[in-house]
């Protein structure tokens, strides 16, 4: 395997991530486009982690992560959402600006350091954003979800997860009072109804970002 390198851990996370929440595989271009680079500078990057044995990949197909690079992509998953629940309960930083922090530090922390963190805050299974925290193992809590925006009118559950993508959208369901936990009913496809029986409009995008209990 590769030495630690902050490139390669980015292309495993985008493609660690692209399937915790649906199914479909990603395709080296949707890969490009996530992380804003050329597709034959991803092109060479995939050749590198298929020779390293983290990812498969065949000529016009999608890319997929082995076993050593879904561990590899859940050790440095497990460091970033470690560190945006830190940043949140220990330091006050609001739910929309803990990942650009947690980006920095989660290349720089020791393992001690790490462990430490994990320990005082009680070892958490879920992010501020609901995004499961893979034990020090790599072993990942999955829980059934459905997506806000495939959910019929009258489904009610309670928001599993948020999208942390836009930060100016979580601050607008923050003020909507729309957070992980929250139990919803579907009033529309733009609309939803709380625990008090009043109906909140949507802001744009947010069908596509929140996900839901059964």
């Amino acid at each position: 395997m590769p030495a630690k390198s902050a490139a390669i851990d980015d292309y495993l996370k985008t493609i660690y991530h692209h399937t915790e929440w649906q199914t479909s595989p990603i395709t080296p271009s949707q890969l490009a486009a996530e992380l804003k680079l050329a597709p034959s500078t991803v092109t060479e990057m995939v050749q590198k982690l298929v020779a390293h044995d983290l990812v498969v990949h065949r000529p016009y197909g999608p890319v997929a992560l082995t076993e050593t690079g879904r561990l590899r992509a859940a050790s440095i998953i497990r460091r970033h959402r470690l560190i945006e629940t830190w940043l949140v309960q220990e330091f006050g930083y609001a739910w929309d600006e803990v990942h650009d922090e947690a980006e920095v530090l989660e290349h720089t922390i020791s393992d001690r350091l790490l462990a430490g963190i994990d320990e005082r805050l009680g070892h958490p299974r879920f992010d501020p954003h609901g995004d499961a925290i893979p034990d020090a193992a790599g072993n990942v809590e999955r829980l059934p979800f459905v997506l806000l925006a495939t959910a019929e009118v009258g489904h009610t559950g309670e928001v599993l997860r948020v999208s942390d993508r836009d930060p100016a959208l979580l601050r607008a369901l923050e003020a909507a009072g729309i957070d992980v936990g929250h139990r919803l009913v579907v009033a529309g496809p733009d609309a939803v109804r709380v625990d008090d029986g009043a109906t909140i409009a949507l802001p744009a995008g947010a069908a596509g970002a929140v996900w839901l209990t059964p």
